[in-house]
């Protein structure tokens, strides 16, 4: 009898440790545990932070952060396996993916502003860069005051149109701004000289030229009009998810993994990180 007694016990009390596990989990988390499935945005062409690679499936920089963070959600919620479902979204459509739980955590080239911070949330930076210009050899835009009575694309709905706008205004540089939907799209006008310059982040300008037969058709300015610090994007108030996001890529800045993924993706292109982003690396290696 006392022997039963002990084993119902013992049943009981990890019923209700089960109990409390399930209880603990929220929004994020709790819809991941739930489903045995995580769902990760990407964005399908901006290399080398995130695009569809030659097997077809999601890859990059901010790509092999999200598979870091994955790896710690399985921790969290220890489980041995979770389905990734990698969800292709536009610039346009991206934010509302999140909001409508379509998405669980936004792997891209996204900047983080106080502004969209006001319908998402973020983790800790990721990455810093730059609003940058792009032109044709033969026509080279040195900088923001070629533009001017010059039309030049750029993506619909980011952060570097607000900003291209801005700096145009403040140095009464009259020129086109044309907007265009997707990276392929800018740079298909810049090919067929529709535009002078096609203006996007750097480091995406970067990967789009490099990916490219023939890179020596391009001039890349040295000028940047402005800041660009991306971070992974979350649905707005999931404090226990964010706390697992951000704490995985402490791990991977203290372990110096970070050094590794960059040198996978910008190794090729002969980059060494910028001192601004190795202080960023360090400032983000969080201890436990």
């Amino acid at each position: 009898m006392r022997i039963c007694t002990l084993v119902l016990g013992l049943a009981f009390s990890c019923l209700q440790v089960s109990a409390v596990m399930a209880t603990e989990l929220t929004q994020s988390l709790k819809r991941i545990n739930d489903s045995g499935e995580i769902n990760l945005g990407y964005r399908k062409s901006e290399p080398p932070m995130s695009f569809v690679g030659e097997s077809g499936s999601a890859k990059g920089y901010s790509i092999d952060l999200c598979e870091a963070v994955v790896a710690g959600v399985m921790k969290k919620l220890e489980r041995t396996n979770l389905k990734i479902n990698y969800v292709p979204v536009t610039a346009a459509s991206r934010f509302e993916a999140i909001e409508s739980s379509k998405i669980d955590l936004l792997c891209g080239a996204t900047t983080k502003t106080l502004g969209r911070s006001e319908k998402v949330g973020f983790s800790q930076l990721t990455f810093v860069t730059g609003g940058g210009l792009l032109s044709s050899s033969g026509a080279a835009i040195a900088n923001i005051t070629g533009l001017k009575g010059k039309k030049i694309a750029v993506v619909e709905e980011t952060t570097t149109r607000a900003s291209l706008e801005k700096v145009l205004s403040e140095n009464g540089i009259n020129s086109e701004i044309v907007t265009v939907a997707s990276l392929d799209e800018g740079m298909a006008l810049l090919d067929k000289g529709e535009v002078a310059a096609f203006s996007a982040d750097q480091v995406i300008l970067i990967g789009s030229v490099m990916a490219r037969s023939t890179p020596g058709q391009y001039f890349l300015s040295p000028q940047l009009f402005s800041y660009e610090p991306f971070a992974l994007a979350i649905q707005r108030g999931d404090a226990d998810f964010q706390l697992v996001v951000d704490s995985a890529l402490s791990r991977i800045n203290r372990s110096g993994q970070i050094v590794d993924i960059y040198g996978k993706w910008f190794g090729k292109f002969g980059m060494k990180p910028p001192v601004a982003l190795q202080m960023l690396y360090q400032l983000g290696a969080t201890p436990e």
